[in-house]
């Protein structure tokens, strides 16, 4: 029997698997990082519905995970104050893959290496399905906002200005 073609499995689409929460997924083309707002473009979807994660570091040296909109951008006091940080500032670069298991770019906010703190920007409640990181370069997954949430135990909260 045929086997037909074989689709790419991340951590981040594992999980998902495992937990039976139904999800789409959409590969483009890439040769490296692209900001959030040209993926959107390129796998056709607003940029209200796709979200980009982003990993910070608090005053308490705490990793925390933010998902928002990929044409928005974090509000690090209101970011501190949703996790009870003093602060809290973006990872360097170079930090990403030993902290997540993800390159940049291709980081998502389900299947790191270890389960950190996760905030969803509020705004995803209001729509039926976002789209975000798949955990690799050139694919990204659509879910329901509250299936991410559950995913990647995460909280939803005001987090962009």
């Amino acid at each position: 029997m045929a086997k037909s073609k074989k689709t790419i499995k991340t951590n981040a689409l594992r999980e998902l698997d495992v937990l039976h929460i139904s999800y789409e997924c959409t590969a483009y083309e890439s040769d490296g990082f692209m900001d959030g707002v040209s993926v959107a473009k390129m796998v056709g979807k607003s940029l209200e519905e796709t979200y980009k994660t982003l990993v910070t570091v608090g005053a308490s040296r705490t990793n925390y995970v933010f998902v928002i909109p990929v044409a928005k951008e974090l509000d690090l006091k209101k970011a501190a104050a949703v996790v009870g940080e003093k602060s809290v500032a973006m990872i360097h670069a170079k930090d990403i893959t030993p902290i997540t298991g993800y390159v940049k770019g291709g980081c998502s906010p389900i299947g790191m290496k270890k389960q950190f703190r996760t905030v969803i920007h509020s705004a995803a409640l209001d729509l039926n399905r976002i789209t975000v990181s798949a955990g690799k370069l050139g694919l990204q997954m659509t879910l329901a906002p509250q299936d991410l949430a559950r995913a990647a135990g995460a909280e939803f909260a005001d987090i962009i200005h």
